[in-house]
């Protein structure tokens, strides 16, 4: 920026911003109204979490700060920071063996919590778990059902990706499960409407893969359009074959999205980049970004796409979307790529589809069945389908790796860590996707004798009320309540509660007619 730019006008106002000499940064005013800085968002995102000890509530300012200085003069003391807490475990809580025999049991029962990391889940999310109290199992292969209904039995909390398969057997089987941690974008893996049934809360990362994903899309497009891959196999084999023929520049090209949410939005920016023209169908109108144009129909999209790229969720509506009929449809000589789910596509189809030469080539890195740990295993066991795929020419097979890059897996591995600790220590259910979505502000080191209710129940008529009873002997600090379709949640934080009291609070709550699971959260009392 030129010096000239820095300097205000007589009016106090800073001159216009030449497009031939543009600023090299925007100053941002200073606090002019003395906010608290938290007024203006989060620096990270942990710091927009409610229920965080260290960042949703006002922590410590820096000495000397104007908020500091008005903070004394208000309240005569600094503010309180959150505190952190504890679950009640009533008498006849089935603590594991090694924490029952403790000498010297406290009056109030803590189990620890445990928690089992399955498919070699990112090693920073374990740690982040360790750090923050639990106790943390990780293992790098998918398990069984049969696995899963002997092995989860002692923990209180399961990570998994998409392998593992968490069905009402399992859930069934192990009624101590709190919560489900899937560490990817995709849920359905777990039987969603079981496990809120039966009280466990299940939480994904649904857009921190998203750019890798697209960016192995641009990848793959352009291997298609030079044969990459079938040159790159001549030249280990020894054969040396320079041509030109059926190779394309991917500029000018028509790129179809199936489904244009956060990954297929993103491509479309990046296709863009390239000079491809990009049109999409979705099920619903979405704003396009850029020149991107909605289609009508998937038919339409198919009939006018040089590359056809699906981006949609596993669904009753998806599942087998792309059959004989769609890849007969495509233009003749197109391109087909599946980064989204196994199930969509009929792969018997894309396989004759290849052979006659009516596509041109084809990726796909999801399959209906995928073995359970690297190694040998992908046959014709999982599909009659796959010999065929690797006799074709110009066809990328890759296992299941479109969310697979350092950058995207540390980056799930803190979101959903974070979700499973926030809603295991403080009860916040933001972010899961079988729960309604449910916070409050913490309970500080000023609240004594508080305690949080967080309540999972049928959604029926009465309920608030029945609650509302039981606690009409304490003061509601705060509460909020929401449902989703037959269940719902709430939260209350509860002042003036003895830690007398809590035991008899805990079991009315647990005894009334829509409780499906209770929980009581509190800080430890201090002694008197």
């Amino acid at each position: 920026m030129s010096a000239a730019q820095n300097i205000p006008t007589p009016n106090g106002r800073r001159p216009s911003v030449s497009a031939s000499d543009p600023p090299n940064h925007i100053p941002i005013p200073a606090n002019t109204r003395g906010m608290h800085p938290s007024s203006f968002g989060p620096a990270s995102p942990l710091q927009t979490l409610g229920t965080s000890p260290h960042h949703a509530y006002s922590t410590s300012p820096k000495q000397g700060s104007p908020f500091s200085q008005r903070a004394r003069s208000a309240s005569g003391a600094m503010p309180a920071i959150a505190r952190q807490l504890t679950a009640f475990l009533p008498a006849d809580y089935p603590l594991r063996e090694e924490e029952s025999e403790r000498p010297n049991t406290p009056s109030k029962r803590q189990g620890k919590t445990r928690m089992l990391l399955l498919e070699n889940i990112n090693l920073d999310a374990a740690e982040f778990l360790k750090k923050s109290g639990y106790e943390v199992d990780h293992v790098v292969k998918a398990w069984s059902e049969e696995e899963l209904i002997k092995g989860l039995t002692k923990y209180d909390a399961v990570g998994i990706r998409s392998k593992t398969k968490i069905t009402a057997r399992v859930i069934d089987a192990n009624p101590q499960l709190r919560a489900i941690g899937c560490f990817c974008i995709g849920t359905n893996q777990v039987d969603l409407v079981h496990a809120a049934k039966h009280g466990i809360a299940v939480f994904n990362s649904p857009f921190s893969n998203s750019r890798s994903v697209a960016e192995l899309v641009i990848g793959e497009i352009i291997s298609l359009s030079r044969q990459l891959l079938d040159r790159s196999s001549e030249m280990r084999q020894g054969i040396w074959n320079k041509v030109s023929k059926g190779c394309w520049e991917i500029r000018g090209k028509t790129l179809g999205i199936v489904g244009y949410g956060h990954i297929g939005s993103q491509l479309s920016v990046l296709a863009e980049a390239f000079g491809m023209t990009v049109i999409y169908f979705d099920v619903i109108p979405i704003m396009p970004l850029g020149s991107a144009r909605q289609v009508e129909t998937l038919e339409e999209l198919l009939g006018r796409a040089d590359f056809v790229t699906l981006h949609v969720p596993e669904i009753p509506d998806t599942i087998g979307m792309m059959g004989a009929e769609q890849f007969a449809a495509m233009k003749t000589g197109a391109y087909f790529l599946n980064n989204a789910r196994g199930k969509v596509v009929d792969l018997d189809a894309l396989a004759t589809a290849l052979e006659e030469k009516r596509i041109a080539g084809a990726a796909v890195d999801v399959f209906p069945k995928e073995p359970g740990s690297n190694g040998p295993g992908f046959d014709d066991t999982l599909g009659g389908f796959i010999p065929r795929l690797r006799k074709v020419p110009n066809l990328i097979l890759t296992p299941h790796i479109g969310g697979s890059t350092e950058e995207a897996q540390r980056a799930i591995g803190s979101e959903v860590s974070l979700a499973l600790s926030r809603y295991i220590q403080y009860g916040t259910s933001i972010g899961s996707v079988n729960f309604p979505e449910v916070d409050l502000r913490a309970i500080t080191t000023a609240d004594e004798r508080h305690i949080r209710l967080c309540y999972l129940h049928r959604n029926e008529p009465g309920v608030l009320r029945a609650i509302n009873n039981i606690l009409a002997d304490h003061n509601i600090e705060k509460q909020f309540s929401d449902s989703r379709g037959d269940i719902a949640y709430l939260m209350a934080d509860i002042s003036g509660v003895g830690q007398e009291e809590v035991s008899e609070l805990y079991k009315r709550i647990g005894a009334t007619q829509a409780n499906i699971l209770t929980r009581l959260l509190f800080a430890k009392w201090r002694a008197d």
